[in-house]
């Protein structure tokens, strides 16, 4: 026997209208909130300016992750390595070796590609100016430097993007105590249409809103 309940005259299977209006409520609150978290990125120009750009047609790039922090706790890399690696191997055995190699694989396979991606988009497809690593012969090189990073999470009807913050510093190749110009990115969000269960897809996503705003910078000042 089915039992139906009646409310404000909605009539529902074993649920009332309220619950279920309250229900897509929250979905739609979170939803909101969740997109107001991603226009937190803030630029600053520390020091220098943009005059030296204009001109230039490659650009050398390094990136840096010596002394990045990590989540609200500002754990060091090696910390936060050590407890999410265990938690993953108490899980299951082997899951925290394997996602150790693809925490540190990432830098090179999503990070830097994804920055430097946005950069050249606006700036080489535009004004002919190529960012790249290893170009040794460039005059100036841009250092990243990530400062903090926060990973986010992905539960499928809920989600927070991750969060980069970086030091992006243009020096004389041959004369790094030369720095042309500074500028601090903080909280850069990480997010991708639908669901991202991979930590390092979301900062990769972080890395790529870094490079399309330092690039919207770049062009905004220096040319």
């Amino acid at each position: 026997m089915v039992t139906f309940l009646k409310f404000n005259s909605y009539t529902f299977e074993g649920i009332t209208a309220n619950y279920l209006f309250m229900k897509i409520y929250l979905i739609i609150a979170l939803v909101f909130l969740s997109t107001l978290f991603c226009f937190g990125q803030k630029l600053k120009v520390k020091q220098g300016d943009f005059n030296f750009i204009k001109g230039q047609k490659e650009i050398n790039v390094e990136f840096v992750y010596d002394n990045m922090k990590l989540l609200k706790k500002n754990l060091s890399n090696d910390e936060y390595v050590k407890e999410h690696s265990a938690e993953l191997e108490e899980k299951t055995r082997g899951k925290g070796t394997s996602w150790e190699k693809s925490w540190y694989a990432s830098r090179e396979l999503i990070y830097a590609p994804k920055f430097l991606e946005l950069m050249n988009r606006y700036l080489y497809e535009d004004h002919n100016v190529f960012f790249s690593e290893n170009l040794a012969e460039a005059k100036y090189t841009l250092i990243v430097e990530t400062i903090w990073v926060y990973p986010g999470w992905d539960a499928g009807v809920m989600k927070q993007p991750a969060k980069v913050s970086t030091l992006l510093k243009f020096v004389e190749t041959n004369n790094r105590d030369n720095i042309l110009l500074e500028v601090t990115s903080e909280n850069a969000p990480g997010d991708q249409w639908g669901s991202s269960f991979s930590n390092e897809d979301r900062l990769g996503e972080g890395y790529a809103k870094t490079g399309k705003s330092f690039a919207k910078l770049i062009l905004k000042k220096g040319f």
